[in-house]
């Protein structure tokens, strides 16, 4: 009788660490699957499995995977979408909260702030082009801190490095010494969906596909929500 135990290796970017870490623990304690994730920059992570590196699914944000799809890394037909994501605003815990209630406001607010903190994810890119569609970018100039590889735009906010900061709610609300102001207007909110897909180079398709089943499934839609995350 064959009893190894089953284990996946996967590989995510920061904004869905929380969330899969309480998935892949709920999924070991049902199907007694050992499931591992590292979550390290989107960035670093598309790179690793582009380079070849050895992991049975990947999560990264949608258009990653299509482009690890498209060079061969990731089996495009497994993809499947598992959330999407608005961005928020953090100031340091105690600091005087700007007004973001709209577009106008938020705009205001940022050309206010002595610095701004972003991310090196998709976010941080779309936020970048909306400083530029308002035509503020050249004018923020080095008030401008991207936060580095794997490192929450939230932590910079709360050592003082950065007077306000901008990115994935999922990876602010449970970061402490900080407070979230609120989501980004809805005229200009910035959703990324993060997808998973199995990677080429995984040994063991049916249970990572199964796991993908999960992680898409009802099942897994209140932790989702509870990470500050829609289903799908």
């Amino acid at each position: 009788m064959n009893t190894k135990k089953v284990r996946l290796r996967g590989i995510s970017s920061m904004a869905t660490r929380a969330l899969l870490a309480v998935l892949a623990a709920d999924y070991r304690q049902q199907h007694g699957v050992d499931v591992v994730f590292e979550s390290v920059g989107g960035v670093d992570a598309a790179s690793r499995v582009q380079a070849g590196e050895v992991f049975d699914l990947v999560v990264l944000a949608s258009d990653a995977v299509d482009r690890l799809a498209g060079s061969g890394r990731v089996l495009g037909t497994t993809k499947v979408d598992l959330v999407s994501s608005g961005v928020a605003v953090a100031v340091r815990a105690g600091a005087a909260q700007p007004d973001i209630g709209s577009e106008a406001a938020l705009r205001r607010a940022v050309l206010a702030a002595h610095s701004i903190g972003y991310s090196t994810g998709p976010s941080g890119v779309q936020l970048i082009k909306l400083f530029e569609r308002w035509g503020i970018a050249e004018t923020l100039g080095d008030r401008l801190v991207l936060a580095p590889a794997g490192i929450p735009v939230g932590a910079l906010v709360a050592r003082g490095e950065v007077e306000i900061g901008f990115q994935q709610f999922s990876e602010l609300m449970h970061l402490e010494g900080i407070q979230v102001v609120g989501p980004l207007p809805p005229a200009v909110q910035i959703v990324t969906v993060f997808s998973a897909a199995l990677c080429s180079a995984c040994e063991q398709p049916a249970e990572a596909g199964a796991l993908l089943d999960f992680l898409i499934s009802p099942l897994a839609a209140q932790a989702k929500r509870r990470h500050g995350m829609a289903p799908g």
